[in-house]
Order: structure tokens, then C-alpha cells, then sequence
């Protein structure tokens, strides 16, 4: 399968969670990925809250696989800023290998937060989001 976003936004928290946790995490991406909030998988209000989130508040991401860092896109026009560190470690959803973006260091506003990413198909990848070690949303990044 390809999973593309429509397709990861009729998935159910469950099959989400089983895509993650069968996927490799692949290599440390590198250029910019169009991001995706999915809040309320699976639900019929799963596309509209995607929608309203990528417009106003976050488009993505712009990985430096070189340097291991990333900047998000945010804001309705797309301000670089959030920086976090990206490099492989172990899941805190299964305890595998994946690619963690830690904002620990490098980011007052969003220190507390840990996304974690997976590769789900080529140049596609499934992201969750913790705020501390509470599990919050998922996500999809597509280069």
C-alpha cells in the first residue's frame, strides 16, 4: 500500500498504531515533508481538523540530514522555526529502533515534546507526538 494521507486518515488509532509498529524506521530524511496532524483517526472529522491545522498553525517539516536537525514549518505562511535534534534511537512506543525529533534542547516553547517516525512507504514516513511521556497525536510526513 501506498499511504498516501487520505489513507492514513481513515485508519483507526489501531491500525495506526500497528503501522508504526511494523515499520522500519528508515534512513534520517533530508528536504522538506508536507506534515499532516491526524487527531481522531479514523473518524469522519479526521480530514477537516488536518485541513484547518495545516492551514493555520503547522505545514511540515525541513530536515538537514547532515547536521541532524529539523525546523518546522508553522504559522498560515510558513515560518522555519522549532527547532529539534533528529537522530535514531529506541521507540517509547515499542521500545524498536525509529528516528526521534527532540526538542529538548533546542526549543523553550516545545521542550517537552518527542516525536518519534517511522518509514511507511518511499518518501512517506508516520510520526507520534508525546508532550512529556504523554502520548498525544500522530502524524505523516510526505517528500
Amino acid at each position: 500500500m501506498t499511504y498516501d494521507v487520505p489513507d492514513l486518515l481513515k485508519l483507526s488509532q489501531a491500525q495506526l498504531d500497528e503501522l508504526f509498529t511494523n515499520s522500519p524506521p528508515g534512513d534520517i530524511p533530508d528536504g522538506e515533508a508536507k506534515g499532516t496532524a491526524i487527531i481522531a483517526p479514523g473518524t469522519t472529522y479526521s480530514t477537516e481538523i488536518a485541513e484547518l491545522i495545516n492551514h493555520f498553525a503547522w505545514q511540515g517539516k525541513i530536515f538537514d540530514a547532515t547536521h541532524g536537525t529539523l525546523k518546522n514549518r508553522i504559522l498560515a505562511f510558513g515560518l522555519q522555526a522549532i527547532i529539534a535534534k533528529v537522530y535514531k534511537s529506541a521507540s517509547w512506543v515499542d521500545g524498536k529502533e525509529c528516528i526521534v525529533l527532540d526538542y529538548s534542547e533546542t526549543s523553550l516553547l516545545a521542550q517537552r515534546v518527542r516525536d518519534e517516525i517511522r518509514l511507511i512507504a518511499p518518501g512517506r514516513y508516520l510520526g507520534v507526538v508525546y508532550w512529556g511521556k504523554k502520548r498525544l497525536i500522530n502524524f505523516a510526513l510526505q517528500f
